[in-house]
This record gives C-alpha cells, sequence and structure tokens, in this order.
C-alpha cells in the first residue's frame, strides 16, 4: 500500500477497514482560512503510527463523508489533532461528524512544557522529534484540490505524520509531573467548547 493516498469526498472501504484496525490516527483539517462558518473545509489528513496517509479532498458544497464520519466517531481509537478545537469544529461544522476521543498535542503541551511560550507545531516537532517542518506552503490556495503541488501535499502530510510520536512523548511529561488526569479533563471539555464556537459564543 502507497504511505500516501488521495481520496474525493470520503475514504474508501479498504482505507476505512485498515484504520479501524488501529488504536489511535493523528487527523489535521486545511481550509480556505481560519473563520469558521464562512471558510469551507478543503482536505483532511488521515496518518496511523506507520505513517500511512490519507489525503481526503472535500469537495465544494460537500455535507457528509460516511466512511469518515464511522472512523472518526469510533470510540476505540483515539483521533490526534494539533489544536483539536479548530480541526474538530471544522468536521462537525461541515460533515457533521462527531470526533471522539481525542488527544489534543496543542493543549498538551501547554500543560506539559511550561518552560516555553513556543506551542505551535513546528516548535513542538523540532523540539520532541529534532525534525524542523516546513511550513512554506501553510497559506496557500487549498481550496484548487485537484491540482495540489507536491509542496501542499508534503506539508499535508507532514502536519499528521509527527503527531503519534508528539502524543507519546508529551504523555510521558504529563504523566511524571503528575498532569495527566487535568489533561484528560481537558480533552473531555473539547465538545462543549466547540459546540459553543459552532453557535459563535466566542472565546
Amino acid at each position: 500500500m502507497d504511505k500516501l493516498q488521495i481520496f474525493d469526498a470520503d475514504l474508501n472501504q479498504e482505507l476505512l477497514d485498515y484504520y479501524l484496525k488501529t488504536d489511535s490516527i493523528a487527523v489535521d483539517t486545511e481550509t480556505m482560512g481560519l473563520v469558521l462558518g464562512r471558510d469551507r473545509l478543503c482536505l483532511v489528513q488521515i496518518s496511523d503510527q506507520a505513517g500511512q496517509v490519507s489525503v481526503i479532498r472535500i469537495l465544494q458544497g460537500q455535507s457528509s463523508a460516511p466512511n469518515l464520519k464511522l472512523l472518526m466517531e469510533n470510540p476505540d481509537i483515539v483521533k490526534i489533532f494539533h489544536f483539536a478545537r479548530f480541526d474538530v469544529a471544522q468536521l462537525n461544522h461541515h460533515l457533521g461528524i462527531s470526533t471522539k476521543p481525542i488527544f489534543c498535542t496543542k493543549i498538551a503541551s501547554k500543560l506539559a512544557r511550561t518552560y516555553t511560550n513556543n506551542h505551535g507545531l513546528k516548535s513542538l516537532v523540532q523540539e520532541l522529534t529534532g525534525v524542523e517542518l516546513d511550513k512554506s506552503s501553510q497559506s496557500s490556495d487549498w481550496g484548487n484540490a485537484a491540482n495540489l503541488s507536491r509542496e501542499q501535499l508534503a506539508y499535508a502530510a507532514n502536519d499528521v505524520r509527527y503527531l503519534h510520536i508528539l502524543r507519546e512523548k508529551l504523555t510521558w511529561m504529563l504523566q511524571r509531573e503528575g498532569l495527566w488526569e487535568l489533561t484528560n479533563s481537558c480533552f473531555d471539555c473539547l465538545p462543549t467548547i466547540v459546540a459553543l464556537d459552532i453557535l459563535r459564543y466566542g472565546s
């Protein structure tokens, strides 16, 4: 199986069955902008611990992705995000997906790494893995999904490839510092915060 596969609108049955056999997946989204309700969802990226990445191109006006929904709502598979609040809201607003359970590396970083104010994905990956991510394609036209450049695809894939190891290292730090229970309480609050964001209650 290729390490990077691209799909239109939804995962195929083969990849759904493949991901359903794992206990965690890393997830990210790309949108036309950062305003929920205004800017459309363009891509959903998924990776397992072995580095199998699927990029799903969300079509303009699309409102459901049944296989993706089955995967994201499976209670036995942890979904790892960086800044889950944003991605979970996008999946719910655009595709009607209620993601659970959730691990957010940004929340985990803020609780574990109080010695720094740098909690972006690039800084986190560089410190904990020694890899420097190329973020040059971060602000680009994700709506032109049929013609994504090699650089855009590499950027999208890298945004999920390192989340599993970040989860492992941050979990160790949080448990070491006696913060694991508090962290999980924060994760449990995310669906409520996302619901408030969708209803425009602000931060």
